[in-house]
């Protein structure tokens, strides 16, 4: 048991020896690539020691053969290409895809005849428009404006962003959705702020592989608030209806009070013009009536009225009307 042991190790460790000598033989650079499409894209392999055939794939297929002793290279299109590196050095080929396309995308394999092959990545991205739907804007202060910026045939979804006098825009203030169109992506972000002052607003998208983002802009001009009667107008009918109310509070009252200090004196007025009606109709009847003179006699009475009387002394009785 101990010896089958030792013998795993000794095959471990001469593995592990092998594995750094090929690898130290054999080198590919870079080992992953990300690039927009129609660009180019270069991959190194760097070999120590001597060596006679390399091949490149792309896509599982051969696409360019190196012949060392020949110093000839064999591409199967224009789109590849190789040359021995800068340095002059044979032991560093370096193999050049132009124009790339998104079918290039996935394995990149160089293999060195008498070596194992070494392996590569090629991601492969595609950039497409950016734009601000509306164009500039005019505002009036205080009010809300909402941008949309709209994003096509990218690939992958880009990164959106907004600023606003080169500034970032809180990602809280616009939401994005995105949709696929056969094998791209479409966007549209919508941001909303509050006009305050004059702004550029710029829409922003970004990939891995686009050193400088792709942007749209627009201008927002912001136009002072008119001055707003209606709180002035609201304020002002509110005080005069209090104003209005209280004058007619205080009339009904002063009306009332005079009304109060007049009914009183109506009375007096009217026993006064009734006691005067009932003096001026006694004075009347006390007129029409007169005194009655007790001592006046008729002269045609009888004789015997007279009896007892003096001779020649007549009774009369008269009335005076005063």
């Amino acid at each position: 048991m101990i010896a089958s042991w030792k013998l795993c190790f000794s095959l471990m460790s001469i593995c592990s020896l092998q594995c750094r000598v090929v690898s130290q033989k054999l080198r590919l650079e870079p080992l992953n690539s990300t690039v927009l499409q129609d660009s180019d894209v270069q991959f190194n392999a760097t070999i120590q020691g001597d060596w006679e055939v390399t091949t490149w794939n792309v896509g599982g297929i051969q696409v360019l053969t190196v012949v060392n002793s020949l110093d000839s290279i064999i591409p199967s299109s224009d789109r590849f290409s190789a040359r021995f590196c800068l340095n002059g050095s044979k032991g560093c080929v370096e193999f050049t895809i132009h124009n790339v396309s998104r079918t290039d995308a996935g394995d990149i394999v160089c293999t060195v005849q008498g070596y194992q092959p070494l392996k590569a990545q090629l991601y492969v991205q595609e950039r497409g428009t950016v734009s601000i739907l509306g164009g500039d804007v005019t505002k009036m202060q205080g009010e809300q404006a909402e941008f949309e910026c709209l994003t096509t045939a990218w690939f992958p979804t880009p990164t959106i962003s907004w600023t606003q006098n080169d500034q970032t825009v809180d990602s809280s203030l616009y939401n994005t959705t995105s949709l696929t169109d056969g094998d791209s992506f479409n966007s549209t972000t919508i941001l909303k702020l509050t006009a305050v002052s004059n702004t550029r607003v710029k829409c922003l998208a970004t990939l891995y592989a686009l050193a400088t983002p792709q942007s749209s802009s627009v201008y927002m001009v912001v136009v002072p608030k008119p001055t707003d009667w209606t709180v002035l107008i609201a304020v002002v009918v509110s005080f005069g209806s209090c104003a209005l109310l209280v004058l007619l509070i205080i009339g009904i009252i002063f009306c009332y009070k005079r009304r109060k200090e007049k009914e009183p004196n109506y009375q007096d007025e009217m026993r006064k013009v009734k006691t005067q009606s009932q003096l001026s109709v006694i004075n009347t009847v006390e007129q029409v009536t007169g005194q009655v003179n007790e001592t006046y006699e008729p002269e045609n009475q009888s004789n015997h009225t007279n009896v007892g009387l003096k001779p020649g002394f007549v009774k009369h009785r008269h009335v005076t009307i005063v």
